[in-house]
């Protein structure tokens, strides 16, 4: 088998085109409402043709571009609400999670391992300062937080649902945290969420699907909350990965 035909790097190329074009959005390096053509998408990543057409499609199914009459795809514009009802989204998925999680009961073992993560993240805010680092530090933990309490649904279909509603733009449960970090309430808030974190878990081991279910969806909205902050001052707006893309109310 010859390289061009290897599926292995048909596959990496493909990623390092979705990776590349995905950072052009959300860098803002093209703008809201332009044009993509997968010609001009080639020359601009260097990238041949199938990759940049795999990774337009993959764009697509994430919300940040969307086709054209003409052809080609524009890179899409989001409104406060459009975001707020991504946002909902992942909540509804995450309660539906944890209400799963609850009701059908999970190991001695897997509840360790998530509480393990718990008290991680309670040394860091314990330490914490208003740090770039500190703040990316949170991220990880938190995204790590976010996939254990997926799993514990032990359903593949939940959690393969749960992920993509992470992943619509700006629905992620750290897509503000960054924005925090230039926050005065930046550290409360994240003594909140992590309280809503341990609660949850907490639900989960007592079997109680429906508290489990509303604290995910309060807990959802707190990155609403953090979005209605960071729209209040550009210097922290611009902190978040796609600001750009973002339509302000008038």
């Amino acid at each position: 088998m010859t390289r061009d035909n290897d599926p292995d790097r048909s596959v990496s190329q493909t990623v390092r085109a979705l990776l590349s074009l995905r950072d052009l959005i959300l860098s803002g390096a093209l703008a809201p409402g332009e044009r993509i053509s997968e010609l001009s998408m080639v020359e601009r990543t260097g990238a041949s043709r199938t990759p940049v057409r795999m990774a337009l499609v993959r764009l697509e199914e994430e919300g940040l571009i969307e086709p054209i009459p003409s052809g080609g795809f524009s890179v899409k514009a989001f409104t406060e609400a459009d975001i707020f009802d991504a946002i909902e989204v992942r909540g509804a998925m995450e309660g539906l999670v944890a209400r799963a999680a609850a009701q059908r009961g999970v190991s001695d073992a897997a509840l360790a391992d998530i509480r393990d993560c718990l008290a991680e993240i309670d040394v860091l805010i314990d330490a914490m300062e208003s740090s770039l680092e500190h703040f990316s530090d949170y991220v990880r933990l938190n995204a790590r937080f976010h996939a254990a309490l997926h799993e514990l649904s032990g359903s593949p279909v939940m959690i393969r649902q749960a992920e993509r509603a992470g992943a619509l733009p700006f629905a992620s449960p750290s897509g503000f945290v960054m924005a925090q970090s230039a926050l005065p309430q930046a550290r409360t808030i994240l003594i909140v969420a992590q309280d809503q974190h341990r609660c949850v878990v907490e639900a989960i081991a007592n079997r109680e699907g429906e508290r489990a279910d509303a604290i995910m969806r309060e807990h959802a909205r707190l990155a609403r909350r953090n979005l209605q902050l960071a729209l209040e001052n550009q210097t922290t707006l611009d902190l978040v990965a796609g600001s750009a893309l973002i339509r302000r109310a008038r």
